[in-house]
């Protein structure tokens, strides 16, 4: 594992949430970096970090961001996900919204209104390394990871998804929560 890469990331994680906070916009780590903060250790490299973001705080949590030296970069389009990056690390800030019911939904681009696990976005906080963050529950997580090739067609199945989807099932059972 490259400690120092995950060092970086942690500091990052640690920016991201004091930048949100400051500005009153509520950020959820998801991917990765939730599962490591649920299980309280860090399991493998990240390729970048996964956060949520309620739509209607995007554009003061970008503009916020860009203050603080993270450049955006291209990605999927801007109303369903802000990607940056910042020391040769990205980010990627996936935009959540709420549809008539109240459920909580993909904000926008081409899965505009597609349905989230119900286990979203809210858990209790995860904690890694000192740090307290948000986290998606490791219920949505494991949805999350068990669904996507079926949302995105043409997505394989990675071999991480399933190590992490028995990470997260393992620490639940062990907690005596329910896992699906």
């Amino acid at each position: 594992m490259d400690t120092r890469r995950a060092g970086q990331q942690l500091r990052l994680i640690a920016e991201v949430m004091e930048v949100a906070e400051a500005n009153d916009v509520a950020v959820w780590l998801r991917g990765g970096w939730a599962m490591d903060f649920f299980l309280g250790e860090i399991t493998r490299d990240h390729g970048d970090i996964d956060w949520f973001t309620w739509e209607a705080g995007a554009g003061k949590l970008a503009a916020a961001l860009a203050r603080s030296g993270y450049e955006p970069v291209a990605g999927p389009p801007p109303q369903q996900q802000l990607d940056f990056a910042k020391a040769g690390l990205e980010i990627s800030v996936a935009l959540l919204s709420k549809d008539e019911a109240g459920r909580t939904c993909v904000a926008g681009g081409p899965w505009a209104g597609t349905l989230w696990p119900e286990a979203m976005p809210a858990a209790a906080p995860g904690r890694l390394a000192g740090l307290e963050a948000s986290i998606v529950s490791p219920q949505g997580q494991i949805e999350i990871k068990r669904m996507t090739p079926v949302w995105v067609p043409g997505m394989p199945r990675r071999a991480k998804d399933a190590e992490d989807i028995a990470r997260l099932e393992t620490a639940l059972s062990q907690r005596g929560e329910r896992h699906a």
